[in-house]
């Protein structure tokens, strides 16, 4: 009997360091804060669905990783993921100034798959804003050869952190 008690007090142990742990290498980590609008995650509605991981590492490059993906889309089709940006920070995206987003300044498509699946890791340097500027940013996802909207986004907000 003493052996179950003792392998209870091990597993519940054991937990509550895994946990510690946890919380320990996530404060750590090299993403930047949640709170402010650090890290923000983009849903993307319409034909189909999309997600973008939006993160600024916590580093001086200044550059912000896009990890899209999208599904439900028409099959082996290309894609491009824009954004537009309004520096008049209210939770209202009115600009439509939209860039293409890629490597860099260089667009990439998002490709899909014969299941009409797509997902690319793009990335865009921020190093021409101050660190600390806020703006209000709202996404959308373009056909490529015809630059018919297929996804959008509602309005998020971010700020540049370092």
């Amino acid at each position: 009997m003493r052996s179950k008690r003792v392998s209870k007090w091990t597993g519940l142990i054991l937990f509550g360091i895994w946990a510690l742990g946890s919380t320990t290498l996530s404060a750590q980590g090299p993403w930047g804060p949640e709170t402010p609008n650090f890290n923000v995650q983009v849903i993307l509605r319409g034909e189909g669905f999309g997600l973008v991981r939006f993160r600024q590492p916590n580093d001086d490059v200044l550059v912000v990783h896009l990890d899209t993906w999208v599904r439900d889309l028409a099959p082996n089709t290309s894609y491009l993921l824009q954004r537009a940006v309004d520096v008049n920070v209210d939770d209202v995206c009115t600009s439509e100034a939209w860039l293409t987003l890629g490597k860099g300044t260089q667009p990439q498509s998002i490709t899909t798959d014969s299941t009409g699946e797509g997902r690319e890791e793009l990335f865009r340097s921020v190093a021409a804003f101050p660190v600390g500027s806020e703006f209000d940013i709202h996404f959308r996802v373009i056909e490529e050869t015809s630059g018919a909207v297929v996804l959008t986004s509602q309005c998020y907000q971010f700020t540049i952190s370092q």
